[in-house]
This record gives structure tokens, sequence and C-alpha cells, in this order.
């Protein structure tokens, strides 16, 4: 395939000053970027309404709405929270850099930018965001219910399973509204209190619940969540019937397709953690696979069909 085919990046460049603009776009254009400008933060969010740019490149001052605010609005549109924001600050304006970080930015430069340590960090911003979306779609076609949230509560990004589990506890939700409904958000932001990977909480639904399950942290504003949907009855059963296991068997597997450790299933089925090792070392032997994280998945599948 043709370098004239495949996907250029696209940044786009807030500034009010026409020779920062102007330098800014040849170094960038210079380098194979493709250059959306605007010189104003009410022109950028304008302009956002028609286009994704894969990074921004936000000037902190300016006439009218400032970087600062525009970046907050733009972390607010649920369609543009993933896009990363580098601010662009004068050498004496350090306290711009806190709130630049506080408004939702990821980076920040001083003025007069160095061209090189530009280009250096927007490949690296650029690069960090192509691994992200990767991943969210890499969860996408495994089927797992994975959000990504920010310390208030409010979502940033989740899978359609994730959208589906939410919108069962509150059918009134958007995918659109960055904030959870307060039946998940609540309970979220206590588990997100404890600041411990790992830590959860139930929400009960009649015979079944959803649990929260912090499953690591990015930086201070990012934290994934792994959403279980969990009716153990129902789901032992079907895994009995369809994987061909005994009663325990089945058990041990769906509570490690919901990611607990040998300790915690111990705990949860009251049998010793030995015994939990051998009757997953029989799962395994039974559905042809090695690994744990192999036989969650072929869990996960069935449970999904």
């Amino acid at each position: 395939m043709s370098g004239d085919n495949l996907r250029r990046d696209t940044v786009l460049v807030v500034d009010d000053e026409p020779d920062s603009l102007r330098f800014l776009t040849d170094a960038l254009e210079g380098a194979g970027i493709t250059v959306l400008v605007a010189i104003s933060g009410g022109a950028a969010l304008d302009l956002l309404e028609h286009v994704v740019p894969d990074l921004i490149l936000m000037d902190a001052v300016m006439p009218g709405i400032d970087g600062f605010a525009a970046t907050r609005q733009i972390k607010a549109r649920s369609q543009l929270s993933h896009v990363p924001v580098m601010f662009m600050t004068g050498l004496t304006e350090s306290e711009h850099v806190i709130e630049g970080f506080e408004a939702g930015g990821v980076d920040y430069l001083r003025k007069p930018v160095n061209v090189h340590e530009l280009l250096a960090r927007v490949r690296v911003h650029l690069g960090n965001a192509r691994a992200m979306q990767a991943s969210a779609t890499g969860l996408d076609a495994t089927g797992r219910l994975m959000m990504s949230v920010d310390p208030q509560g409010g979502c940033l990004w989740c899978t359609p399973l994730a959208e589906r589990a939410i919108l069962r506890v509150s059918p009134e939700w958007s995918r659109e509204e960055r904030q959870l409904p307060d039946a998940i958000r609540l309970p979220l932001l206590r588990v997100l209190a404890r600041n411990a990977t790992g830590a959860s909480v139930r929400i009960e639904q009649g015979e079944s619940a959803l649990e929260l399950v912090v499953i690591a942290q990015y930086r201070d504003s990012e934290v994934l969540i792994r959403l279980n949907e969990l009716n153990p009855k129902a789901d032992v059963s079907q895994l009995q019937l369809k994987l061909g296991l005994t009663d325990r068997e089945a058990e041990v597997l769906l509570w490690i397709s919901y990611g607990k450790s040998n300790g915690m299933i111990s705990e949860v089925l009251a049998i010793s953690p030995r015994t939990v090792q051998k009757h997953l070392e029989r799962i395994y032997e039974k559905l042809g696979v090695e690994t744990r994280a192999a036989a969650a998945a072929v869990a996960i599948k069935v449970l999904g069909t």
C-alpha cells in the first residue's frame, strides 16, 4: 500500500497568533501531519462539531473562550473525550500548567516552541491515543464488559456490552451523557475512593447483580473498570449444559470468568484453594486449554451467546 493511501494523523492547532499558527502548521505539515486551524476556543468548538482530530494543540490564553474553558467543553463531549489535548503556554505562565492538566490536558509546551520537542511530544501522544483506541476496539471485539471513567464517575468510553449492562440498570441513560447514572455512579465513587486495584462493589438487581471492579489506573484522570453481570445460578447451568462440566467445575469456571482469584473462589464456594486448583486442572483438560485466561475466554463466549 502506498503512503498516499495510508491515513495521515490530523492535528487541530488552536492559537490566536498568526505567526505562531504559521510556525506550527509548517512544522507539523513538514512531518507529514494534516493540520486544521482555529484562531479561538469558540472556533475550535465549532469545527469539532464536524471533525474529530487525532490530537489538539491548544493555546492556553486567548480572548473569549480561552484554552482551558474550550478543553473542558471538549472533554465533556463523549465523542471527543478521548482526543489528547496538549497546551501551549508562555515561559512566565507556570500557573497555567496546573490549570491545563486540571482541564483535561495531557501535556504542555513552553512558548516559544522548540520544533524538535514539539514533534517528539506530538508523536508520543498520537501513539498513545492510537494504542488506547486499539485497546478499546479489541475489547469490543472480544465481548468484554469494560469502561473507562474519570475520578468523578464520568464515563470516558465503554464497550457495547458494558453499555447494555448499564442500560439494564438505568434504561433512561444515554451513552452521549458523560456522567453515569446515579445508580452506578454513586457506588462507583465509593469504590474509587478506596484507591485500590481489585476493589469492587455490587449493584443488586433481584436475583442478579452488576459488579464493578477496578482493573487499572492511568495517570490521575482515568480508571479502567470491568463490569461483571452476576447471575450465578443461570450461568452455572449454561456452562454445565454447553461445556459438559460438573456443577462444581462450572461454578469454578464461572467465577474465573468474573476475574476472581483462587483465594476469592475458595471463599465464595467454601472449598480450599487446593480444591479450586484441582477443579481448574480438570476444566483445562475438558476445554482443551492451558491457561486461566483461555478458560475464562471460553466461558465468556458461551455466556455471551
